[in-house]
């Protein structure tokens, strides 16, 4: 299938099920709106004399990866669209040379996706009951993932137009991320920052990377997309921080904008569903394998030999 036919047969089929809903923004959905007009607020610079031989691959933090497209952190509508749902992802991802990034609730089978060789990351929320927090740090990090991260964006939980989904939970302070930091011995990521001060702060506490992300539009009503406050987080960012992007990422137009704006890595949330629910594990390698080819044509034409060396000097602001 090309992949406008994933997006349209994957969709079609998500918003037939039950957990369809997910697919929503938080309350008036403006960040879903936003995200997408932001995205398309940017044209290219094409240089195409002297072009350039262009290669996706890319090492980050101890990971060896064939594109910077990587899954955006999730786990709840996974099983609820396919039978194993989590291992045909994580097959499909390994297939394209990618990484997954689960969410809450941590997979209970999460030592078995690792075994099926996927570089792998998980995440755990900020719980108001820390104990279980830190609980589930110890589970991830015995259970073989390559990094792990932590939401510092789901302070109250996350929430879907008028439901509240996530609870009990309670923002971190900067002391409580460095205990983190204290905790863990692998690669230690902060999910969720959009703002020049919590920037400075997961640096501060030791993070190895940050995710500039909206959360998929899952916990706050009028945030900026990544690409409104990435110039001020790069300022602040450290030539040792990682950084991630993710936010309505749907075309290889995208992601180069995202690599342009500095990031490293560029996180699908959707798609990888639209994928999955298309053609299960295949319908997720195909979806990263196609938006990794668009990549790797455009960046031929902006003079990019590999993703680090996508400038911000390519983007032409609408």
């Amino acid at each position: 299938m090309e992949l406008t036919e994933i997006y349209e047969k994957g969709g079609a089929a998500l918003r037939a099920m039950d957990i369809g809903f997910l697919l929503d923004g938080v309350e008036t959905e403006f960040v879903k709106v936003n995200n997408r007009r932001i995205l398309d607020g940017f044209t290219l610079s094409q240089r195409c004399i002297d072009g350039v031989e262009a290669a996706t691959t890319c090492h980050v933090l101890g990971v060896d990866l064939s594109t910077p497209l990587i899954m955006s952190a999730m786990t709840m509508p996974i099983p609820a669209i396919a039978d194993d749902g989590l291992m045909k992802v994580a097959e499909g991802l390994k297939a394209a040379g990618s990484l997954m990034w689960v969410g809450t609730p941590i997979p209970q089978n999460l030592k078995e996706l690792a075994a099926i060789g996927v570089p792998l990351v998980a995440n755990v929320k900020p719980f108001q009951d820390r104990k279980k927090m830190f609980e589930a740090l110890d589970d991830i990090q015995a259970a073989g993932v390559q990094w792990i991260g932590v939401e510092i964006d789901a302070g109250q939980g996350t929430k879907i137009k008028d439901r509240q989904m996530a609870k009990d939970c309670f923002p971190l302070s900067l002391e409580e991320l460095k205990a983190i930091r204290k905790a863990v011995s692998l690669p230690l990521i902060f999910k969720g920052v959009l703002s020049r001060v919590d920037a400075k702060k997961s640096i501060e506490a030791g993070a190895d990377g940050i995710v500039v992300s909206n959360h998929g539009a899952h916990t706050l009503d009028y945030l900026p997309h990544p690409f409104q406050v990435m110039d001020e987080i790069m300022e602040e960012v450290t030539d040792n921080t990682v950084v991630v992007v993710d936010g309505g990422f749907r075309r290889g137009s995208d992601a180069l904008k995202g690599l342009a704006f500095g990031a490293s890595l560029v996180g699908l949330g959707r798609p990888i569903l639209f994928g999955l629910a298309a053609d299960e594990n295949n319908g997720v390698e195909e979806l990263v394998g196609q938006i990794t080819g668009e990549l790797k044509r455009m960046m031929c034409m902006v003079g990019a030999a590999d993703p680090g060396g996508v400038g911000r000097d390519i983007l032409i602001e609408s």
